[in-house]
This record gives C-alpha cells, sequence and structure tokens, in this order.
C-alpha cells in the first residue's frame, strides 16, 4: 500500500550521470584513451556499433545542463570524472592535463554557484587504455597504486570543495561484465576466475584510497569517501521453503555481500566462499578460484567506508538449480540458482528492468541488519524506455519514481539510516553495449540533431513536486502532480516535433539542395557538349 508522509528535514534530492555516457569530446583538448573508447571502435561490440564518442557533448554544454539541475530543484549531482580526461595514460609521473583538471574545476565551480552540492566519483568504468594494455587492467594488483595516485590528485585539485567522494560506482559490472561475460569494455571472457580477480583487486584499492584520504585529506577537508554498489533485490519463490530461501541469500551475497561484506565484515561471505571452494575443488584446482585475503588485508579493508553508496533497479524471484559438473566454470553457475520474473510485473522498457518497488525497501532493510545500519546514500535509481519513437509522457517513470522512492520512506520508517536520493539519470545518454536504444533521462536528446538540444519530459515536473513536498503529503495533492505533469509534456512534444521538422529542413538545404544543384549543373554540361558536338 502507498505511505504519505514526508521525508526529514535535510534529505539530499539529487540526480546522477557518468563521465563517458555523457561528455563526448573522447580524443579532445588532451583527453587519453579510455577502454571504453577502445571497446566502441571495434565493430560488433555495441548495438548499431554506437560509441560515447560525442554522447551528449556534456564537455560543451556545462552551463546548459547546470540550467536544468537549477530547473529540477535538486540539492545535489552526482558526476563521475574520466581518469584518462585529467591523467592520459593513467600514469601521474607520466603526463597531467591541465585542460581536463581545469574542466572539472569549472563544472564543481559551477555547481557550488548555483547551490548544488558535487558529489564525485572517481571511477565509473572508463579506465586508461594505457594501463589496460600494458597490465591488463583489473587483472593485475598494479592497479592499486596507480588509481591510489589519481584519487590523491583528485583530492589535492578539487576536494577543499568536493566533500562527498566514490570510489567505485557498480564495481559489480566492472568485475562480471568486463572480465567474466565480455559484454562490457575491455570485453575479457575470463570465466571463472577473471571477475573474482578484477573485484580482489578493486576492494583491495577502494581500502588503500579511503586510507590515503583518512591519514592526508581528512582532517583539513572534512570529506568522505565511500563507494556505490549496485544491487537487485532477490526474493524466493517459495518464502516457506528453506533452499529458496537459501538460494536467494546466495543471490544476495553473490551481488552486493561479494563487496559489502568486505568492506564492512573484513572478509568474503561465508556462503560465497564455501560455494566457489566446492566448485573449484570439483574441478581439480589445488586452490579457490575466489582470492583470499590475508588477516592483515582483512583488518586493513574492514571498516573503510563512511557511506554506502546503493543503486538499485529491479527484484527477481529466485529458485536454487544446480549445475552439474562443468569444466568451464563461471560465476553464474557457481551460485546454484535461477533467476525468475513474475509476468504481471510491469516492464516499461529493456527485459532486464522490471518495476517492483517492493524489493527496495527489503534491500535497504537487509542492509542495515547484515551491515550495522550503516550511512546509506541512494546513488543510482531509475528506469529506461526502449521504444525507437519519442516518448515525452514517460507515465511508467512516473508511476517507478512514485513506488521506489515511496519504499524509501517506508525504510526510514523501518529505521533504515538513508540520508539522500540520486535518480538515475540527468540525460538521455550512451547505454554502454546498449548504444543510445536505452534512454533513461529525466531529459530527452535528440541525437540526430548535431546540438543534442535537450527536452524536458513528463518525469521532470513530477520529481520537481516530490523534491518541493519533500516526499508525499496527501493523496489529492499527489494526484494533481500527476496531470499538471502530463500537461507539461503535451506542450514540449508540439515544440520537439517543430525543432525536428526544422532540423529536417536544415538537412534537405545543407544536403538535398547542393546536391541538385550540382547535378543540374552536370546534366546542363553534357546536354551542351551533345549540343556542340551535333552541330559541329
Amino acid at each position: 500500500s502507498f505511505y504519505y508522509g514526508t521525508f526529514p528535514a535535510g534529505f539530499l534530492w539529487g540526480v546522477g550521470s557518468s563521465a563517458y555516457q555523457t561528455e563526448g569530446a573522447w580524443d579532445k583538448d588532451g583527453k587519453g584513451p579510455s577502454i571504453w573508447d577502445a571497446f566502441t571502435h571495434k565493430k560488433g561490440e555495441v548495438f548499431r556499433n554506437e560509441t560515447g564518442d560525442s554522447a551528449c557533448d556534456g564537455y560543451y554544454k556545462v552551463k546548459d545542463d547546470i540550467q536544468l539541475l537549477k530547473e529540477l530543484k535538486v540539492n545535489h549531482y552526482l558526476f563521475s570524472i574520466s581518469w584518462p580526461r585529467i591523467m592520459p595514460t593513467g600514469i601521474k609521473s607520466e603526463q597531467l592535463n591541465e585542460k581536463g583538471i581545469q574542466f572539472y574545476n569549472d563544472t564543481i565551480n559551477s555547481l557550488l554557484e548555483n547551490n548544488i552540492i558535487p558529489i564525485v566519483s572517481l571511477y565509473h568504468w572508463d579506465l586508461p587504455q594505457v594501463l589496460q594494455e600494458k597490465y591488463g587492467g583489473w587483472q593485475n594488483i598494479s592497479m592499486v597504486n596507480y588509481f591510489n595516485d589519481y584519487a590523491n590528485l583528485c583530492f589535492e585539485k578539487f576536494g577543499d570543495r568536493v566533500k562527498h567522494w566514490i570510489t567505485f560506482s557498480n564495481p559489480w559490472a566492472v568485475a562480471e561484465k568486463g572480465y567474466e561475460t565480455g559484454e562490457h569494455a575491455p570485453g575479457l571472457k575470463l570465466g571463472g576466475c577473471g571477475a573474482y580477480k578484477a573485484a580482489h583487486h578493486i576492494i583491495k584499492t577502494h581500502a588503500k584510497v579511503w586510507h590515503s584520504y583518512n591519514n592526508t585529506w581528512r582532517s583539513e577537508q572534512q570529506g568522505m569517501v565511500g563507494i556505490s554498489l549496485t544491487s537487485d533485490w532477490g526474493e524466493p519463490v517459495d518464502p516457506h521453503s528453506q533452499t529458496d530461501r537459501d538460494a536467494a541469500e546466495r543471490y544476495i551475497q553473490f551481488h552486493l555481500g561479494w563487496f559489502a561484506n568486505p568492506i564492512y565484515r573484513g572478509d568474503y561471505p561465508e556462503i560465497m566462499k564455501n560455494y566457489v571452494g566446492r566448485k573449484s575443488a570439483q574441478q581439480g584446482l589445488g586452490i579457490s578460484r575466489l582470492p583470499t585475503f590475508s588477516v592483515q588485508e582483512k583488518n586493513y579493508i574492514k571498516g573503510t567506508s563512511d557511506f554506502l553508496g546503493i543503486g538499485h533497479f529491479t527484484t527477481r524471484y529466485v529458485i536454487q538449480k544446480s549445475f552439474p559438473f562443468l569444466q568451464v566454470s563461471s560465476y553464474y553457475t557457481d551460485r546454484d540458482l535461477a533467476e525468475l520474473v513474475d509476468p504481471k510485473w510491469p516492464a516499461p522498457g529493456p527485459k532486464w528492468l522490471y518495476s517492483v518497488p517492493w524489493g527496495f525497501r527489503r534491500l535497504l532493510n537487509f542492509i542495515k541488519t547484515q551491515y550495522g545500519n550503516p550511512l546509506i546514500y541512494v546513488t543510482e535509481n531509475g528506469v529506461s524506455e526502449k521504444v525507437q519513437c519519442t516518448q515525452l509522457c514517460d507515465e511508467w517513470r512516473i508511476e517507478y519514481l512514485k513506488g521506489y522512492i515511496n519504499e524509501i520512506l517506508k525504510a526510514l520508517n523501518d529505521g533504515v539510516n538513508v540520508k539522500g536520493y540520486t535518480a538515475w539519470s540527468l540525460l538521455d545518454k550512451f547505454e554502454w553495449n546498449k548504444g543510445f536504444s536505452e534512454r533513461f533521462g529525466f531529459y530527452h536528446i535528440d541525437f540526430k540533431n548535431r546540438n543534442k538540444p535537450r527536452y524536458p519530459k513528463a518525469s521532470v515536473d513530477y520529481y520537481k513536486k516530490i523534491i518541493s513536498a519533500n516526499g508525499f503529503p496527501n493523496p489529492r495533492e499527489v494526484r494533481n502532480w500527476y496531470w499538471k505533469a502530463m500537461d507539461t509534456c503535451s506542450t514540449t512534444h508540439h515544440l520537439l516535433a517543430t525543432d525536428s521538422l526544422i532540423t529536417h529542413m536544415e538537412t534537405v538545404t545543407e544536403i538535398v539542395l547542393p546536391t541538385v544543384f550540382t547535378l543540374c549543373i552536370f546534366i546542363s554540361i553534357v546536354l551542351l557538349i551533345f549540343y556542340l558536338r551535333n552541330h559541329s
């Protein structure tokens, strides 16, 4: 049931994005190549071979996009810094890019001038390509020190103004999709070992960066360092079945616990160690494919988060499913479970993203119980549409936001320590291996138009009302928000249709007319030659 009420005073409302997905300018002003530049430039890796080379042109539109943030009335903006934009090879001693540093300085200053708090992620997947080629990226322990150098540079250059730092955004996807399935950059398929090894190095790196901040910068800058972990909720198909309950527990521990458990409790989840260890032994391996932390490392890693960033999009039903002994092992077969969905769940966008708001409250309560009720910022939550035609009247996004934000309000009443919410995302943007086919934005972008204009969807107006009311005051008011949002989007639709027509006419003027003109001249010359020959 829906709960009417408001959030505590001082609750932070925001919106987010990431560097590679929005900035573009992939090789401009001294920026080095990232693994995503290399990955998208290979044919067949991304839907329609699309790239983020220009993306939303965010690099050139900072002022415009900050106006959108003001229009939304958000308290904070979560964005990421592109490592190769400020350190082209990823190695501090080799080269710094002052233009890149200036770009982020200008962005941070503009946000603060407009009373918007910057929340900054140091890593949203765009590793410098040089580090991938030279060392194998996150497969190599040397990344710990290279990343720590980069993080310290960011603390030095921006830490006087940035007080909320995220070391890694969704490291689960970095490890699993980058080094196991190969769906994401760098596109490696190191089945059974690659993801675990990458995650191991990422966790060690996170801890090193937290200690660097703690020892060197905290007393002066008074900021916070956390990590952003994205996890679905796993619900047992039959809550009365112990095997289903165990399978659902494994689902969460292999997803969220993989990273959160070492940081909050000092080691990988026991269930993860047992399952991967047993499967490794069945393969005849001498040691587990899941690496181990030494006692010293466990103590070093435990407690290295001032807050926990949580990304959450959807839920799965989970059932026990035993995978027979396989020579080819994988993260997925290690878990011995199957994921199911309820066909009645709304799925407005891609097949993976079902709207199941109640799963969010359960996930937040799980975190409270499992990790000692840490300070939580919701760092990513939103829904995409996967349609070819433009849809500015996004009532499904309104329903999704209303449902999921309401579950946070219920979780707060359960005693969960949530201090802020970040809707994902500000703009339609490049969605990794899906290209531009999925749209998460509050603002629609016409990517066919060279100016990449932004148009507000109905959800902009609705989210703005939630922020202004700091929640859901009463049924009548909340109902009115919906109708007002729908009215707004109808007007914007007319504007977009007009702009599209003008763009189309400009294309006709710039391309078709010169072509026709050239063709006329060519035909005239041919006819003239023909005429002169006949008369001679």
